[in-house]
């Protein structure tokens, strides 16, 4: 079950921010003892690929932060973050680390299971934050998007190491997160239809048409 509550937690981090938890799982396993990482997941602590999924992540911090650019990214991003889903999923169920000591025996007959979990917990994550974006930039002209993606990405990072660390939290994590999202998507749903109201009461009167 823990094993499980890791996979998922790592998950949806992914549908956030595809690069952060795969550093933190990779990081974890290379630097610290609280991840042990099985054999066929040992690449994710390369340093070669951590040296890669922080430049990416430097590039997904600064692309995700500029209004209409953001939106570009998430398009693309629809591929990568349930990529990174269904792996750090696979890899966090399968992993050892200081509370889940036991490796998912359920999982071990079919070992593509836990990664199309995982890419599915990421994609509906990701489609949330897809769906929220252009609404939040629609009703701010905006100054909503570094905000937003800062918080996004400090959501996606806590999210990881409750994962690792106290994996009976993502639960309340998850909650959390579909929540603030629901909320905000409501807010600048009328934030928008305010705005759009403003601007056609304060435009001109169109003349009226007189024929020949």
């Amino acid at each position: 079950m823990l094993e499980f509550l890791t996979g998922t937690g790592l998950a949806a981090a992914a549908g956030l921010n595809a690069y952060i938890p795969m550093l933190v799982l990779g990081l974890s396993s290379r630097l610290f003892d609280v991840v042990n990482l099985p054999a066929g997941w040992a690449w994710l602590e390369n340093e070669w690929v951590l040296g890669i999924l922080a430049l990416l992540l430097l590039l997904e911090i600064v692309a995700d932060k500029i209004p209409a650019v953001d939106t570009i990214n998430d398009w693309i991003q629809t591929i990568v973050r349930p990529a990174s889903g269904g792996i750090v999923f696979g890899s966090g169920t399968a992993a050892e680390t200081a509370v889940v000591t036991d490796p998912a025996e359920f999982f071990a007959s079919n070992q593509w299971v836990p990664v199309v979990i995982g890419i599915v917990l990421a994609l509906t994550v990701h489609a949330g934050k897809m769906a929220a974006r252009p609404i939040a930039n629609a009703a701010t002209a905006g100054a909503a998007a570094p905000v937003l993606s800062t918080v996004e990405d400090l959501s996606s990072l806590l999210l990881s190491a409750v994962a690792i660390v106290i994996p009976v939290l993502v639960v309340a994590g998850l909650a959390s997160l579909v929540v603030g999202l629901v909320l905000l998507r409501r807010r600048m749903r009328r934030r928008a239809a305010r705005r759009t109201a403003v601007e056609s009461a304060s435009a001109p009167p169109i003349p009226p048409h007189r024929s020949a």
